[in-house]
């Protein structure tokens, strides 16, 4: 008989907001609650497909919690499951290697919470049913910067044997290094599935010996974590063959929403052509909920209206994302570059005033320096997580700087050119 599981990772429960735009109360709270919520959605996805087992690759928490409400609410889940005749096997990840909740936390018989040493756990079948064996090892440590590969036991012979790991793979963009390993080595370790966990964007790597998963998160927390998100429905039929299945889960998808300008006949028109942007949007969209930030770009002549009056589209946006359902406003920004349609514009002192600007001002070393300064203060005062938005490295550093500096001339010009009228 067949063995089904639902296979994710990275719910970071209970996840404080990392987005600083969400301003909006109501927003705040919904998003607040959404990895909550997703969890309940996924519990309730074990139910309806009636698997045998969960599998929580890791980062079931975002760090040490202390919180007998969040226990409460989680062993409340999981007695769900119990209750179903549902397994669940978790490990630890680095957000919750020293998670007191999942270390001290009494869970039903049918929680199994893999340790610091690798362990595999036969599960039981009836007879004459394929044997299924499940290997897991936790983080005891929120650093791994080894491979943990070679600790896991070997495969046992003439079982399906799935494994259970948190790691970094070989690398990913916005995601330190942790228990790095080749995927190539997983396809060759014997092993017929890896649930895997740590890095929060889907991708499947199938094989003719071996499947791994990595199923991303299922719920995004800011913009940085944008799209939709989704768990694994995992099959091994009866010949032991793999089928994955991607299900949708994020009660709120953050999404950028990138709207060309330049053909907008007037004030109206380009209003009109952003509600269509986020109508079209969110019609594609599987969430509850779209936060949406949108991007602005193109020529215009209305350019320097629309950076002065972002505040006023951004109201308007929030309306008609009402009327349209659901639909909420993280930022709206925006690149667009005026069209100067005479040589008296081009001529003006306003204009002149910009490129003496922009040429010895911005490009100077004396202003560079300056700047560099004040954001140095400011980076120091930040909390550690937070410390990244002025980059990675110094290169990073000084492009993020001068983008800072662009967009503020921008601003400037944009309301210096509104004193002469609309």
């Amino acid at each position: 008989m067949a063995y089904r599981f639902l296979h994710t990772a990275d719910i970071h429960l209970d996840s404080p907001l990392r987005t600083l735009a969400l301003r909006n109360p109501e927003l705040s709270e919904l998003i607040s609650l959404a990895t909550r919520r997703t969890f309940v959605r996924i519990v309730e996805l074990c139910l309806e497909e009636r698997v045998d087992a969960l599998l929580l690759a890791g980062d079931l928490y975002d760090g040490e919690q202390t919180s007998m409400k969040t226990a409460r609410f989680l062993a409340e889940q999981l007695r769900r499951l119990d209750e179903a005749g549902i397994e669940t096997f978790i490990i630890r990840g680095n957000h919750d290697a020293l998670s007191k909740i999942t270390s001290e936390l009494v869970m039903p018989e049918t929680v199994k919470i893999f340790g610091a040493q690798a362990e595999a756990v036969a599960v039981q079948r009836k007879a004459g049913e394929f044997p299924i064996v499940i290997h897991g090892l936790s983080f005891a440590k929120p650093h791994a910067p080894q491979s943990l590969l070679k600790h896991y036991s070997m495969p046992m012979v003439d079982a399906v044997n799935i494994g259970l790991m948190h790691t970094s793979l070989g690398g990913s963009e916005g995601h330190d290094q942790y228990a790095p390993c080749n995927v190539a080595d997983l396809h060759q370790s014997g092993f017929r599935y890896w649930a895997l966990g740590h890095i929060h964007k889907r991708s499947v790597f199938e094989h003719a010996a071996s499947t791994v998963v990595m199923p991303g998160m299922p719920q995004g927390r800011d913009i940085n974590e944008d799209g939709p998100k989704s768990v694994s429905l995992v099959t091994i039929t009866d010949d032991r063959s793999v089928i994955v299945e991607e299900r949708y889960t994020n009660v709120a998808q953050f999404q950028r929403v990138l709207i060309d300008v330049s053909g907008a006949a007037d004030w109206k028109a380009l209003i009109g052509k952003m509600s269509g942007g986020l109508q079209e949007l969110r019609s594609r969209t599987h969430a509850d909920h779209l936060v949406a930030r949108i991007q602005l770009h193109g020529s215009h002549e209305m350019a320097w209206r629309i950076r002065r009056d972002l505040d006023l589209i951004r109201t308007e946006m929030e309306t008609r994302g009402s009327i349209i359902g659901n639909i909420w406003i993280d930022k709206v920004q925006t690149s667009c570059i005026a069209v100067d349609d005479t040589e008296e514009n081009t001529a003006s002192a306003l204009s002149e005033l910009a490129s003496i600007i922009n040429a010895d001002v911005l490009g100077s070393t004396t202003y560079q320096q300056e700047i560099a300064t004040i954001a140095d203060e400011l980076r120091s005062q930040l909390p550690s997580e937070l410390r990244n938005i002025f980059g990675t490295d110094e290169a990073a550093f000084h492009d993020i700087l001068a983008g800072f500096a662009q967009e503020g001339s921008a601003n400037i010009f944009a309301r210096l050119r509104s004193t002469q009228g609309d």
